[in-house]
């Protein structure tokens, strides 16, 4: 899974950026996540809600277009794919990725 270059999911809330991925695997690491980077993780939850204000996007393992990560990432405007089953195992933070939630591929760009 590590090596993939493409990950697909739900587009669960629309628009397009490229930025740098944070695996926040536990809730424990959500002070790390800085300003500017895509969250990825398994699946957000209310302590999560926080860290919305800071993404340019969200992209989850789990989820469909009424999970928690999506209603938010609609609320804050952030592009935003669920659903992709493997997007903490294929990414590392630090990972330059191009999410596009237009057609909810995500894309790791050297």
């Amino acid at each position: 899974v590590g090596d993939m270059k493409e990950v697909k999911g739900t587009a669960a809330s629309r628009g397009k950026v490229k930025g740098i991925v944070h695996i926040i695997d536990n809730a424990q690491h959500i002070p790390e996540f800085k300003d500017g980077e895509i969250l990825v993780t398994y699946q957000t939850t209310i302590e999560f809600t926080p860290l919305f204000r800071k993404a340019i996007g969200v992209i989850t393992d789990e989820g469909g277009m009424s999970c928690h990560a999506a209603i938010v990432s609609r609320e804050f405007k952030l592009p935003c794919i669920v659903g992709t089953r493997v997007a903490t195992r294929a990414f590392k933070t630090g990972d330059m990725v191009e999410l596009d939630a237009n057609s909810g591929v995500i894309k790791k760009i050297n």
